[in-house]
């Protein structure tokens, strides 16, 4: 058995000299955007966006030289950006969305309650969103169902009835544990878990008027008036909580379960119910064979039984958009598109969704049949979902699960963390970056992409690294750096391998990252998603838009020896280039089969940037790492 290995090792790596254009560079050599071209940004808050909507966006508007990058899913994100003087984009979007997390952003902001996109939906999912000033700045996209998923092949083995209230729910538990048969189990090492569940367990609660009046103090509070939490519904959704823990049979340990030990089980048949996604329930049943349903999260009657939703993402449109009348004009129709018939369908890519806007007629999934008296009678929960009550609820959850708390004491934890919450990563300062390098992609690449490739390939003493799939979500800004600013600087959910590769094997890795397959498969896309390299430098020409063509390979300005054999380090996220529904580039399995996982006791690229800073104590220097052409 191949032993796996830690990645981070001595620093011991001679940095290229040639620095990237921008910081010291060259003249251009490829032909820059067409000058009477709309130049949009676009930050999109997962690298799920680029499934569909990107690709459609760049063919629906061939006049607009779209850039988008991948960038983080919290408000935070984009309040650091500001904090230190970036400017936003044209266009930014984030899942995990309230208005209090939003309120310092607005003045950024632009107001688009009267813009025509606005009139497309229901008043009702908009008035969520609106300020005490009238102004709306959040759209909402269409929504994910986020509930029970239910395994129908095992009710029907073993002629259990599907539950229609809490105490049949409660009940299907007890018999399918009769038969050996986990009845419900989920991924509770998860905050959004631990808050969905949270909520969902008592959603008849939170929407009484008690519910929904503290939940309108709570979304419009500010820095001089933190809202605690009321005493009359909060200690019933701890009390709920408290009681369903219980009823699902937790046991000590499984705090720490993440999605591969809960989904493994359930395809095999082990587990009944676990807490998942439309979209999942629709791909296990297509793509496994295991039918699955979603259930809504139960109420004493099946009239209070309630769906959890929360928007795929929110968008709004930066306030510096209004002083380009053309780009103000450009972005609204960008924006009716997206939020079309058409577009929220390429922003689903086939997920099970609902939508919040009155002409979009999306059809509920097959999966969604048990869930549709609560889409007929509108008991749709929108998920209340702050940066801080992410955090919260997963440690109160937890301590709860741990039986460090009953309900009376993870209510009065939880209030008092909520009126004074501090972000444990936001606040220590690890080291000091000395010089600023930016994200744009310009013909030689990404000054702060090549300098965080640098930094890794340094600290873990490989003689080139190669990475892929949007790594970097920020420029690299001079100044001091937190935990939390470190982990932006890497887009989320990336692998990190290494290997040793013959020279030969390298160049197959960058056809594998560069080049458009016969059957019409692209890996790249877009300019910005194309390999950032270290210790190599390659040239690649574009033979029209988002297509290129690998050209010349070299280390450290000499030719790549196909026999020499090269400690590589590989980092990005292989989903994204192999599934069908994204590049549809699966790497060639003998090269893949060579790699050596890096994960070791949840080792995660995270830590791997902390401890490769603590190595080199800065973001290296950038190099010119590709040239583009342009040729046919």
């Amino acid at each position: 058995m191949k032993m796996k290995k830690r990645i981070c090792l001595p620093l011991a790596v001679v940095m290229a000299s040639t620095l990237l254009a921008g910081c010291g560079g060259q003249q251009n050599t490829a032909q820059q955007p067409e000058q009477d071209k709309t130049a949009i940004s676009m930050y999109m808050w997962d690298r799920s966006m680029f499934k569909e909507l990107t690709p459609w966006l760049e063919q629906k508007f061939p006049d607009i030289e779209f850039t988008f990058i991948q960038s983080y899913n919290t408000m935070e994100y984009y309040k650091d950006l500001l904090a230190r003087g970036e400017d936003i984009p044209d266009v930014i979007t984030c899942r995990r969305f309230s208005l209090n997390d939003a309120a310092p952003l607005a003045e950024h902001l632009m107001d688009l309650s009267t813009s025509e996109v606005a009139g497309t939906f229901y008043s009702s999912y908009l008035e969520v969103n609106r300020e005490n000033n009238g102004a709306i700045r959040w759209l909402p996209m269409c929504a994910e169902v986020d509930c029970i998923m239910a395994n129908k092949d095992l009710y029907d083995r073993y002629n259990i009835p599907l539950p229609t209230n809490y105490s049949e729910f409660v009940a299907a538990i007890e018999a399918f544990e009769t038969v050996g048969i986990k009845g419900f189990q989920t991924d509770w090492t998860y905050d959004y878990t631990c808050l969905e569940t949270m909520q969902g367990c008592a959603i008849p609660e939170l929407m009484t008027l008690e519910g929904t009046q503290w939940r309108m103090e709570y979304e419009s509070e500010n820095a001089g008036n933190q809202v605690s939490l009321d005493d009359t519904v909060w200690p019933q959704v701890f009390a709920k909580y408290e009681q369903f823990l219980k009823d699902v049979h937790f046991q000590s340990g499984d705090e720490e379960l993440n999605f591969g030990p809960v989904i493994q089980p359930y395809l095999a048949g082990q587990t009944a119910m676990i807490r998942a996604t439309a979209a999942m329930a629709e791909s296990i049943t297509a793509e496994y064979g295991v039918s699955s349903v979603i259930l809504p999260y139960f109420g004493e009657t099946s009239r209070d039984n309630w769906v959890l939703t929360y928007p795929m993402c929110q968008l709004a449109v930066s306030k510096r958009v209004e002083e380009d009348e053309a780009k103000k004009e450009a972005i609204m129709e960008v924006l009716l598109a997206i939020f079309s018939e058409e577009g929220q369908k390429h922003v689903a890519a086939g997920a099970s969704v609902l939508s919040y806007n009155k002409e979009v007629s999306i059809a509920p999934a097959p999966s969604l049949q048990y869930v549709e008296d609560c889409i007929d009678s509108n008991h749709l929960y929108v998920r209340l979902a702050s940066t801080e009550m992410f955090a919260i609820s997963q440690d109160v959850a937890h301590k709860m699960m741990s039986g460090e708390y009953d309900a009376q004491g993870a209510y009065e934890a939880f209030n008092a963390q909520i009126t004074n919450y501090v972000n444990p990563e936001a606040d220590e300062v690890l080291f000091t970056q000395e010089k600023a390098y930016s994200n744009d992609f310009g013909v030689h690449g990404t000054a702060a992409g090549s300098s965080l490739m640098n930094t890794l390939r340094a600290a873990n003493d490989e003689q080139i690294a190669i990475s892929y799939a949007s790594v970097v979500s920020s420029p690299i800004f001079s100044g001091d750096y937190t935990m939390q600013q470190i982990k932006w600087i890497m887009t989320y959910k990336n692998d990190v391998y290494r290997s040793e590769y013959t020279g030969t094997e390298i160049r197959r890795i960058m056809d594998w990252l560069v080049n458009v397959k016969e059957d019409g498969s692209n890996p790249v896309r877009h300019r910005n998603q194309l390999p950032i390299t270290s210790g190599m430098e390659y040239t690649v020409t574009e033979t029209e838009r988002g297509k290129f063509t690998l050209g010349d390979i070299t280390v450290n300005g000499q030719p790549l020896e196909d026999d020499t054999v090269y400690t590589v380090l590989l980092v990005g996220a292989d989903t994204y280039l192999e599934h069908p529904t994204f590049c549809n580039c699966p790497m060639p399995e003998d090269l893949k089969e060579k790699r050596e996982d890096r994960y070791v006791d949840h080792y995660t690229s995270h830590d791997c940037i902390r401890d490769a800073l603590a190595k080199t104590k800065q973001l290296l220097e950038p190099t010119e790492y590709v040239t583009i052409l342009q040729g046919k």
